[in-house]
């Protein structure tokens, strides 16, 4: 089978083409209580496990595009976004919001700024394991 390597982002139907630096995944457990017993034992009740993720993004040369992924990520009615993402063996729909979004002016043009480092959390909005 040959595998095909593919380069950007689906947030809500729309593909980016867009350069990615990386994808780190967190798998985060939420606990409901975790407490530590007398006798040394400790005792969990899981909510979940979480996938939750950082996006980098390399220096995006058209500004139409870099605007309206900006736009996109920083929509304040809609907070939930379904992002299609590379998982070992298939595609994962990741569904939540995204926050601590940042970027830098990487220089000044006469038509405007081009940033670099875009970059941005995502939390997952239900749990992907339950027990």
């Amino acid at each position: 089978m040959e595998r095909k390597y593919t380069q950007g982002l689906i947030i809500d139907g729309i593909t980016y083409n867009i350069p990615l630096i990386s994808i780190k995944r967190t798998l985060d457990f939420l606990e409901n209580f975790a407490e530590r017993t007398e006798d040394g034992d400790t005792h969990i009740e899981t909510i979940g496990l979480y996938k939750n993720y950082r996006i980098s993004i390399g220096t995006i040369e058209d500004p139409e595009l870099y605007d309206a992924l900006i736009e996109h990520i920083t929509d304040c009615e809609n907070r939930f976004h379904h992002v299609t993402l590379p998982d070992a063996s298939k595609q994962f729909d990741f569904c939540g919001y995204f926050s601590s979004i940042q970027d830098e002016v990487e220089m000044v043009l006469e038509t405007g700024a081009q940033y670099k480092g875009l970059s941005w959390r995502m939390t997952s909005k239900k749990p992907y394991k339950t027990p």
